[in-house]
């Protein structure tokens, strides 16, 4: 079964994509890499957190319905119940979205992006203008990262547009041309600090899927 990555675009839409980091390539000597992946972490505490709650509240329940009122009954239950939720959980990772908290899903997708920058070989670029456009499916959202050279020369604010961009084009089941017009505005702001040179190469894929 392919991975929520792999399916996240149609081949088509990935063909169109590659074209559009090409033609964006064309007229900078940035290299533009957008990298797709299902998960950023497996958040273990959402899992912790959401088998405990559904076995405890579960537990209760039962002990309840018995008519037991000894507290040996409701930790057998407990204990069973904790081992059958935690399995649950970690088959289904989606349960646990409602046990994680926004600002964790936000760092993990934000070191996720930087490990994936730099797995990935973006900071090796000639002139250090390699950035990344990291889609994380599971917790939808999208991170823009730029190396040192175009850092030093664009707000790293501007990325903010092209983060909208992407998110505006998933979240209207348009995925495919949200990252083409984030492609797109990534290449127009590397084309005005970072001129195609003559003897620039393709250094880097155009397209990464986790």
């Amino acid at each position: 079964m392919s991975s929520k990555a792999e399916s996240f675009l149609t081949p088509a839409e990935q063909q169109t994509l590659v074209d559009c980091v090409r033609e964006a390539e064309a007229h900078t000597s940035g290299e533009i890499v957008p990298v797709i992946a299902t998960i950023s972490h497996d958040y273990p505490r959402g899992g912790l957190l959401g088998a405990m709650v559904c076995a405890s509240l579960t537990a209760l329940l039962l002990t309840l319905t018995l008519g037991r009122d000894d507290m040996w009954v409701f930790l057998g239950l407990f204990l069973a119940l904790y081992l059958c939720f935690s399995r649950l959980f970690d088959a289904f990772p989606a349960l646990k979205r409602p046990f994680i908290a926004k600002r964790e899903m936000a760092e993990e997708v934000e070191e996720a992006a930087f490990t994936a920058f730099y797995r990935h070989g973006l900071h090796e670029t000639r002139d250090q203008t390699g950035i990344i456009i990291y889609v994380s499916i599971y917790e939808r959202s999208v991170q823009v990262l730029a190396d040192k050279g175009i850092n030093d020369l664009v707000d790293p604010k501007v990325w903010n547009e092209v983060v909208s961009l992407v998110t505006y084009g998933i979240r209207n089941n348009k995925p495919g041309e949200g990252l083409c017009s984030g492609v797109r505005r990534c290449g127009e702001i590397l084309a005005e600090q970072f001129p195609i040179k003559p003897d620039d190469t393709d250094e880097l894929p155009n397209l990464i899927i986790e």
